[in-house]
């Protein structure tokens, strides 16, 4: 892609009521680093990361080279990183992350989502309604025909989001990944534009489960 060409749906902001997803910022650092070191014992299980303590590798200096690696990424059409926050009383406050990763063009126009949240905020809906808006935005300005989500089988909690959101299970992947000191199997999960558009996309679809909840 050349220096002049913009990848497709990038850059976005996709706002839902008090939901927000948008592009990362350099000054983002302080924030992310007191809700990733705040959240060790709610996010370490599930995630692989580089040698050295929690603290060390989620430090406002850390999160320069995870920022340059998000920009990068998104500059070469391979991802879609957001920051997930929450607008409120006229605030806003950086409350998780949500990617779609891995993107592959051509004749598979597949791609891979993956999140976590503020356990602060847990159980309020933001990661459904990120994931849902991201997904939407994919199938659309994104130019994707599908993504897929992979979830260790013990994560209830994420397991819970894809599934209220109508994701197929579709595959178990053995040893599929190295996270906490081990590899680890993973539930395969999928969706393609053709699964949600005749309901208005996964938005529109999550905003009626959501409803007859409750």
């Amino acid at each position: 892609m050349s220096w002049f060409q913009r990848p497709p749906g990038w850059p976005a902001v996709l706002v839902d009521g008090p939901v927000v997803l948008r592009p990362y910022r350099r000054s983002d650092a302080a924030a992310w680093s007191e809700v990733r070191r705040a959240n060790r014992a709610w996010l370490s299980p599930w995630e692989s990361h580089l040698p050295g303590s929690w603290d060390e590798s989620n430090s406002p200096a850390a999160f320069r080279y995870v920022h340059a690696d998000q920009r990068r990424s998104a500059r070469t059409g391979d991802g879609m990183p957001f920051a997930v926050c929450l607008r409120e009383q006229g605030k806003e406050r950086l409350v998780g992350h949500l990617n779609i990763g891995s993107i592959v063009r051509r004749a598979f126009c597949s791609g891979y989502v993956g999140y976590w949240v503020d356990s602060r905020v847990a159980g309020r809906g933001v990661i459904p309604t990120a994931v849902a808006l991201a997904v939407d935005h994919a199938f659309g300005p994104g130019g994707l025909h599908r993504v897929e989500v992979n979830i260790r089988p013990e994560n209830r909690p994420s397991r819970r989001v894809v599934e209220k959101l109508g994701f197929r299970e579709e595959a178990y992947h053995v040893r599929y990944m190295h996270i906490d000191g081990a590899w680890r199997d993973h539930i395969g999960y999928a969706m393609t534009n053709e699964e949600v558009a005749a309901e208005g996309g996964l938005l529109a679809r999550w905003h009626r489960v959501r409803d007859s909840a409750g």
